[in-house]
């Protein structure tokens, strides 16, 4: 009589095992089907494996309100092909995506006013200060095969905590030039990410 409990206890078991198996699987399945990108993966798609660190709402941020300028690679030559503003957690994010050869170098500091290389003429930008960021290493698009960026109106976003919104403006004399309107004078850092190249404006939500 022993001999067949021993038999349906381990068939038993086995089940059980197989059932939950299947169970898990089905799990992660649906988990892998329906997450999509969350907005740092979104806004930072293609980025190398190790980025400069984001900082948390708890966190410092790691920037100030000095010029912060790069020097382009010697043989860089490159068009803005992209802007996108998008806000984040403690600060907002603007990214010019350029094509073309080399790397990019920059000028990004706050000024006065917003003025247009060559004219002069100057842009009214929603906030109280402007931030004007400078890429160095440009080339028009006869000279890189890139078509360049253009926009109707300024970029603005939903959510921002600094930015108001940006306006994109020509390349003159190996320099592109944008303007980043700001309701106050808040910290901000730059840095290069690659494939695709980008240069990445980030500034520290207000207050």
């Amino acid at each position: 009589m022993r001999a067949p409990l021993r038999l349906v206890v381990p068939a038993l078991a086995v089940s059980l095992v197989l059932l939950s198996g299947c169970a898990q699987q089905g799990d992660a399945d649906t988990a892998s089907s329906t997450a999509g990108p969350t907005a740092e993966e979104t806004a930072t798609a293609g980025e190398p494996t190790a980025p400069p660190a984001s900082p948390t709402p708890s966190a410092e941020f790691p920037g100030d309100t000095e010029p912060d300028t790069a020097t382009a690679s010697a043989d860089a030559r490159v068009t803005v092909s992209d802007v996108r503003l998008a806000a984040q957690d403690g600060f907002d994010r603007v990214v010019l995506e350029v094509g073309g050869e080399g790397t990019p170098g920059w000028d990004v500091r706050y000024v006065d006013t917003a003025s247009d290389p060559g004219s002069g003429a100057e842009t009214r930008l929603e906030g109280e200060a402007v931030l004007q960021v400078g890429l160095t290493g440009a080339g028009y698009p006869y000279d890189t095969g890139v078509e360049e960026f253009s926009s109707a109106g300024t970029l603005r976003a939903p959510g921002t905590g600094s930015v108001t919104e940006v306006a994109f403006k020509a390349t003159y004399e190996g320099t592109t030039t944008a303007f980043i309107g700001t309701r106050t004078q808040a910290p901000f850092r730059v840095y290069l990410m690659q494939d695709p190249v980008r240069v990445v404006v980030e500034v520290a939500h207000a207050g």
